[in-house]
Parts: C-alpha cells; structure tokens; sequence
C-alpha cells in the first residue's frame, strides 16, 4: 500500500523556512503533494525544489506569486500531464 499525503502549505517559501524538510521526513510518504506554492520552482531553495528520495514536477501558476502546485514522488511515474486542459483553469497551476 502506497501513502500519499495532501498539503495546502499556503507558500512554499515560508514553509521552507519552518519545517516543511522535517514533516516531509517524518510523514515518510510515496506521494507528497503541494499546493498554494506560490512560487516557481527556481525560486525555491535546491533542499526543498529537489528532496533526497524523492523526483518533484512543478505546476506554478502564471500570475507570480500565486498558486501553483508540486507533487514529490519515490517511484517515477509512466506518464507526467501538466493542466486539465482547460485554458481558464491551467493557468492557475
């Protein structure tokens, strides 16, 4: 059985700042997901954009400073899909 673990950090940034490498160990997750990162990946410090044990991809939002999602992964998957596919929706992240 895989564990995944949802998380609305409301800025990537900040959590960075408080804990987020610590939870992320402790939660020991195959799947750990992120949302309201509001901040692209090259913004973010390498510790949190890259953890060890894990491959990260990215979805920030258009507009800077808001949004956006990223998802941490042990195993690789088959297939990585950016949007839904709908224009209006996409541009959120």
């Amino acid at each position: 059985m895989k564990k995944f673990v949802s998380w609305n950090v409301n800025g990537m940034r900040a959590a960075a700042k408080n804990g987020f490498l610590d939870v992320v160990g402790k939660m020991g997750a195959d799947v750990f997901a992120v949302q309201e990162v509001k901040a692209r990946p090259e913004q973010l410090p390498e510790e949190v954009r890259e953890v060890p044990g894990y491959k990260s991809y990215w979805n920030p939002a258009q507009k800077a400073g808001y949004s956006g999602v990223g998802v941490y992964v042990r195993e690789e998957p088959g297939e990585v899909r950016y949007g839904m596919g709908a224009p209006e929706h996409d541009a959120e992240g």
